[in-house]
């Protein structure tokens, strides 16, 4: 099995890159009996925060089904969905759930059958820095970390800093906020999360693009860590799968303590979490509660869905997707990426499942194919 080639995405390369995927998935080119079983081509782009997990994933499915030519792209959330509404690609990973007029796209896209968005990626969003000289792990509440990305807080020894962290010897050296300069779901979770925690200190609305200017940024989860790497003073959000041993991890307040990131505590607020406005049957979307004060949770979490068409042209393209959805919900997929020298997920509970299950279940073949 190849592996996925990362492609441009401008405007002008769109239609030669979507024309050339479309014809080597071969979408519609071969009647149902021809593309019954699980084989062939079975392309999904998006998340660069799944990719770990993804890596994983693809391996087991190579493992178990080794005529399933499975690719995935991490190209960012927002080009990934664009790739599977355009119809270049069998599925997608997302950061963020679809938008409505999206959801309208994807029916199109879906030949007028609805999306499913299932959430099978859940991981806590680490706030990640550069300190050297501190060897302690440095506590944030939600107001003051709001204010270092908003650019109200400059320094790292700042008295609203300092007072989180008695007996730390903070330096007196600038702080450098790093976000991410392409249409990314973390920027999404990530400032939901400043919106309903940070109050005032965050003057912006959730967004999937950095909101203001002023910043270090880089394209990609991967390309965030090394330029946080790069220099001292740094801080940034990025999947905690990705947290290299050379940066700390701060730790935020929640309720009356400080909790760290871990994946049973980013698995906790999704639990409490009630479903989104506009989640149904098959798009299992949510509304995270970010601004909780349990004890113990981690409120800073990435939910990461797999997009696809409840129906398809063929029964190939059904048994794949299928198959493809059956194992990443599958207790082995997520033990295997929840590994911490995978990915260190949370595991999907055995509710959460079940649902997903009963979704998968209903990918038909198109009417009339």
């Amino acid at each position: 099995m190849g592996s996925a080639v990362r492609l441009p995405f401008t405007a002008r390369s769109r239609a030669a890159l979507l024309s050339a995927v479309v014809l080597a998935l071969g979408v519609g080119a071969c009647t149902p009996a021809e593309q019954s079983g699980v084989g062939g081509p079975l392309a999904g782009a998006g998340s660069s925060a799944q990719e770990v997990a993804m890596t994983a994933w693809v391996a087991g499915m190579n493992d178990s089904h080794p005529d399933l030519l499975l690719s995935y792209d991490p190209v960012g959330s927002g080009t990934g969905r664009e790739m599977f509404l355009e119809g270049a690609t069998h599925f997608a990973g997302s950061d963020a759930s679809l938008n409505e007029s999206e959801v309208e796209r994807a029916r199109q896209r879906c030949s007028g059958a609805e999306p499913i968005e299932l959430p099978l990626y859940i991981s806590p969003i680490a706030v990640a820095y550069n300190l050297p000289e501190v060897e302690e792990e440095v506590q944030l509440t939600p107001q003051a970390l709001a204010a270092v990305f908003a650019g109200e807080i400059t320094a790292w020894d700042h008295p609203e800093i300092a007072e989180s962290n008695p007996g730390l010897d903070l330096p007196d050296l600038a702080i450098i906020p790093v976000n991410r300069s392409d249409d990314s779901g973390t920027t999404q979770n990530f400032t939901e999360y400043l919106a309903a925690a940070g109050g005032e200190a965050w003057p912006y609305e959730p967004s999937q693009t950095w909101p203001r200017g002023g910043t270090q940024s880089a394209q990609g989860s991967s390309a965030l860590v090394q330029t946080i790497q790069a220099a001292d003073g740094t801080i940034g959000y990025v999947d905690a799968a990705l947290v290299s041993d050379e940066l700390e991890t701060a730790a935020v307040l929640v309720g009356e303590g400080f909790v760290s990131y871990d994946a049973a505590a980013a698995a906790a607020v999704v639990d409490a979490s009630p479903p989104a406005e506009g989640a149904s049957d098959l798009r299992l979307t949510l509304d995270l509660a970010r601004d909780t004060d349990e004890a113990g949770v981690y409120p800073i979490v990435l939910v990461s869905y797999l997009i696809a068409c409840s129906a398809y042209e063929s029964e190939r393209e059904v048994a794949n997707v299928r198959t493809l959805l059956e194992y990443v919900a599958s207790p082995e997929a997520q033990d295997r990426a929840a590994r911490l020298d995978v990915a260190g997920s949370a595991p999907i509970t055995e509710n959460l499942r079940e649902q997903v299950l009963e979704v998968v279940a209903q990918i038909h073949v198109v009417e009339g194919d």
